[in-house]
């Protein structure tokens, strides 16, 4: 789906329209693609050399990297021009956790493909940035309904 979508990007030259359910749809997947890394990275015997699945998992966290930066300016455009809301700040600091999440996971999966770094490394990784979500969203909860007037 990530690639019939930036294929169709490419293709007509548009990118996400600011369409709010677009966007949340566009989470979901990304948060379905952090799912099915974490899922990988469990599974996978991390003494096992380097193969397919790895270069497709590669591909996907990729593409969902490109995907989210385009989420991130759709986000941006769209706080632009309607302004700020509580929906808004969310959505656009979760697009940055899994910015920083997916960018520092495809460069340590690159890497190990390449044979530059063990696949432990992505592991740790992984293991180290779920507190990260976890303190995004304790923050939105606790610290939204003052910050925005309990609107």
């Amino acid at each position: 789906m990530l690639l019939a979508f930036l294929a169709t990007m490419v293709w007509t030259g548009r990118g996400i329209d600011v369409e709010r359910e677009v966007l949340i749809a566009f989470d979901l997947l990304l948060a379905l693609v952090l799912g099915l890394l974490l899922y990988a990275v469990s599974a996978r015997d991390p003494q096992a050399p380097p193969g397919l699945f790895d270069g497709v998992q590669l591909v996907l966290i990729v593409c969902a990297l490109v995907v989210d930066i385009v989420a991130l300016a759709a986000i941006a455009g769209r706080i632009s021009e309607f302004g700020v809301s509580p929906n808004k700040v969310a959505a656009l600091g979760e697009n940055l956790v899994l910015l920083v999440n997916l960018s520092w996971s495809a460069w340590l999966y690159a890497r190990f493909l390449v044979g530059r770094g063990p696949f432990s490394a992505l592991v740790r990784w992984q293991i180290a940035y779920l507190p990260v979500y976890a303190a995004w969203a304790a923050f939105v909860v606790v610290a939204f309904p003052p910050l925005f007037g309990f609107k």
